[in-house]
């Protein structure tokens, strides 16, 4: 998976959690929306909550870079999504020198997010966003085209007073595996009313969002980090009952 940060020259670095950027595109997708539909793009960022629990840290908990060169003429044409062709938009054969960046990756990493929409009864609600997970428009990524998920997105419905405490209600994927603490990231606005058992680290402002209508990432909101004891949450999860769709997260 590729969690997209800020690119700095030809160096697309990546993030422990996912943008909330990504999220909007990846929902988007599911949806069969274009891109170039902006302004829907950009209320569908503006209503997204979410938290994020890191279920199992990346292979050797580092990041793969991958080298990537390309030479494309005009004339040369690749597929994407259901039978559909895209090719570039250069001049001609003009076009000699090749394309060089470096990519990260994350590999063997799994992560669980909670979200829900502000307002909940707008278009699309949190259950057209299920039934688009489940049912997608278009084949999914998290982050770039070659990054395939391995099962399903879509998880289940849960309940809570927070993203985060809906999120904390979510039984493990895999309870015995995994370090002793699990990391957790949340938006500041909407931090719990009730004591948890999570361990506040930090809260920082973090530049995640995309003006969808000019195609440029900017803006910012303030997010919490956190950690609490695997042990702990697994507990937590399992007691917590199932949740049908009507207000979950």
């Amino acid at each position: 998976m590729s969690c997209g940060g800020e690119i700095i020259d030809n160096n697309g670095v990546i993030r422990s959690f996912p943008a909330a950027s990504m999220l909007t595109g990846l929902l988007a997708n599911a949806l069969g929306w274009r891109r170039i539909e902006g302004e829907r793009h950009q209320h569908l960022q503006d209503r997204l909550v979410f938290a994020v629990r890191i279920e199992r840290e990346p292979a050797g908990g580092v990041s793969l870079v991958d080298f990537q060169t390309a030479q494309l003429n005009k004339s040369d044409r690749g597929w994407t999504t259901r039978g559909t062709h895209e090719g570039r938009a250069g001049a001609g054969n003009t076009y000699h020198a090749p394309h060089l960046r470096f990519r990260d990756f994350f590999a063997d990493m799994r992560f669980m997010v909670a979200l829900r929409m502000e307002p909940p009864v707008v278009e699309p609600t949190v259950d057209d966003l299920a039934d688009a997970l489940e049912r997608p428009f278009r084949p999914l990524f998290i982050g770039r085209k070659p990054c395939l998920p391995s099962e399903p997105i879509f998880h289940s419905f849960s309940e809570g007073d927070t993203a985060l405490t809906a999120l904390l209600g979510v039984p493990l994927s895999e309870p015995e595996e995994g370090a002793d603490s699990i990391r957790l990231m949340w938006p500041e606005n909407d931090s719990p009313r009730q004591s948890t058992e999570v361990l506040h680290s930090r809260s920082y402002m973090l530049t995640d969002e995309r003006n969808w209508v000019s195609g440029l990432h900017g803006g910012g909101r303030m997010v919490c980090e956190g950690s609490i004891e695997r042990a702990r949450l697994q507990a937590h999860g399992a007691a917590a009952p199932p949740a049908g769709k009507e207000g979950g997260e």
